[in-house]
C-alpha cells in the first residue's frame, strides 16, 4: 500500500473507492481555478466519476502501471497528485498533479512533488520523468522549476482544455541529475 509521510501534518496516501466523496467535494469547492487548466473537470458532475477514476487507478496501481494518491494536510484532502503511464520499456513517466486554492502558497506541492519523484526513482528504477503543464499555469510551472527539472521545449496546442487548445510546456528530470 502506497503511503509516505512527508512531516508537518502532510502525507501522500494511495487513492482508494471510499475517497471519492471526499474527491469530488475537493474538485467542487476548486472548480473554477481547476478548469483552466485540467480537462475532466467538466466531465466530472457527481462522486461517481471520482469514484470510477479510482477504481481504475487502483487497478493499474495493482499492475504496476500508474498510481493516484491523495495529498492529505493534516488528514484534510488537499489536491492530488499521480504517475500517469508507467512506461516501462523506456523507464519512464509523467507526473500531474492539482492543490485546491485554501492549499497553495505553503510549499505543499514542491514536497508531493520532490518524495513522488524520489519515490518514482527508487520504487520502479526509472530513468526519466516529465511533468508538463500549460505555460499559463504559473504556479503548476513553478514546480517542476523548484525542484530542478529542465524546460525542454513546448508541445503546441498539445491538449483540449474548456474549449480551446493549450500548449505544454515539458519539463524532465534524469535520475542521475536527481538530488531530491
Amino acid at each position: 500500500m502506497f503511503h509516505l509521510v512527508l512531516g508537518g501534518g502532510l502525507e501522500l496516501r494511495l487513492l482508494e473507492e471510499r475517497h471519492a466523496e471526499e474527491v469530488f467535494r475537493a474538485t467542487e469547492r476548486n472548480r473554477e481555478q481547476l478548469r483552466e487548466w485540467l480537462p475532466w473537470v467538466d466531465r466530472t458532475y457527481s462522486p461517481e466519476e471520482p469514484r470510477q477514476f479510482i477504481l481504475k487507478s487502483l487497478e493499474q496501481h495493482a499492475n504496476r502501471e500508474a498510481l493516484a494518491a491523495g495529498i492529505f494536510a493534516d488528514g484534510e484532502l488537499a489536491g492530488t497528485i499521480g504517475l500517469h503511464k508507467l512506461d516501462m520499456l523506456n523507464h519512464g513517466t509523467s507526473i500531474g498533479y492539482w492543490l485546491g486554492g485554501a492549499y497553495q502558497g505553503r510549499g505543499i506541492m514542491t514536497r508531493a512533488c520532490r518524495a513522488m519523484v524520489s519515490h518514482a526513482f527508487a520504487e520502479y528504477a526509472l530513468h526519466r520523468i516529465e511533468i508538463r503543464c500549460a505555460p499559463g499555469n504559473v504556479k503548476s510551472c513553478a514546480v517542476p522549476k523548484r525542484l530542478g527539472f529542465v524546460r525542454e521545449g513546448t508541445a503546441r496546442e498539445a491538449e483540449w482544455v474548456n474549449d480551446r487548445y493549450l500548449d505544454l510546456v515539458i519539463w524532465g528530470m534524469l535520475v542521475q541529475d536527481w538530488k531530491g
